[in-house]
């Protein structure tokens, strides 16, 4: 299996003014979040607005990003979970025929699975497919929990590989990293508690802000990593206002707002997701303002 690494960019979906799939911008993006500090892409997960893609879109993404990806020496996680076991079957099925290094497995939402189905969910998926699968635990967005006992559970399947935790739930995240078996990793899944959990042993971050600051959050993960958890601390904290700003609004509303406003394009959101009024707007250009952007803002073809 492929070596996955710490940092991952949680990539937004490009899109032209009429909302179609950019895919030039898309790998544009791809590479300039590659050459500032990304070991990966996930892509096509909730920054991605999977929610509002074609699977069609998805497949196109994933084969059309693979040579950008592979040209760095980096991973593309597909995100091809589902509320439905069936589709997160066929849709991981199908991303590994592709070729993608591994797959993000989001927890099924709106139903409200058991931890027993959310057991047999992941199971069945991973069993249906060879490359790394990581859990994605998120439930101000899915509903449900996935308890540290599940995550645990999961973990011995061997192409289990790890879990993106976005519950915010410090004392589970710790539990699960204290109990996971040797090569099983953690990495954050909210940038504010980036910091938080890689003190407490966890591996890396799946990020949205580095789309602006990836050498700072990278900076921020190898700091915690060495042990200097004083610079770690102080990269953590400048770029709190920035992520704050980043979740003022449904993600990836912000976000987007943000790179088209420091001169990346990157379109749209699809509905029912809209355009942040003006004075969240504001919000999002001040903190802009006062933050290091890393992103180059006009990137070769």
């Amino acid at each position: 299996m492929i070596e996955l690494g710490r940092l991952f960019t949680a990539m937004v979906t490009p899109m032209r003014p009429d909302e179609s799939v950019d895919v030039d911008q898309a790998k544009r993006l791809a590479r300039a979040l590659l050459e500032t500090g990304s070991d990966g892409l996930v892509v096509c997960g909730t920054t991605g607005e999977a929610s509002t893609l074609e699977f069609e879109e998805e497949r196109l993404l994933f084969r059309e990003l693979l040579p950008v990806v592979r040209e760095h020496g980096a991973a593309l996680v597909a995100g091809t979970g589902s509320n439905s076991t069936r589709t997160a079957i066929d849709s991981s099925v199908r991303a590994e025929r592709i070729g993608v290094d591994a797959l993000l497995l989001v927890v099924p939402y709106y139903n409200k699975p058991s931890q027993e189905g959310l057991y047999r969910h992941f199971q069945a998926v991973a069993a249906s497919v060879r490359i790394p699968c990581i859990l994605y635990n998120v439930p101000s967005r899915t509903g449900t929990n996935m308890t540290a006992d599940t995550q645990l559970r999961l973990a011995a399947i061997p192409n289990i590989v790890g879990t993106k935790e976005a519950s915010g739930d410090l004392d589970q995240i710790g539990r699960i990293i204290a109990g996971a078996p040797e090569g099983f990793r953690v990495w954050s899944g909210n940038d504010g508690d980036n910091l938080p959990i890689l003190s407490i042993g966890g591996y890396g971050v799946v990020s949205v802000v580095s789309h602006l600051a990836g050498r700072q959050v990278r900076g921020c993960i190898d700091a915690a990593v060495r042990g200097d958890l004083a610079e770690a601390g102080r990269i953590h904290r400048r770029l709190m206002p920035l992520v704050k700003a980043m979740f003022i609004d449904g993600n990836p509303v912000p976000l987007k707002y943000a790179l088209n406003h420091v001169g990346f394009p990157v379109g749209p959101a699809r509905p029912p997701l809209v355009e942040p009024d003006e004075a969240t707007a504001a919000k999002i250009r001040a903190a802009v303002a006062a933050a290091q952007i890393d992103l180059p803002v006009s990137v070769s073809p």
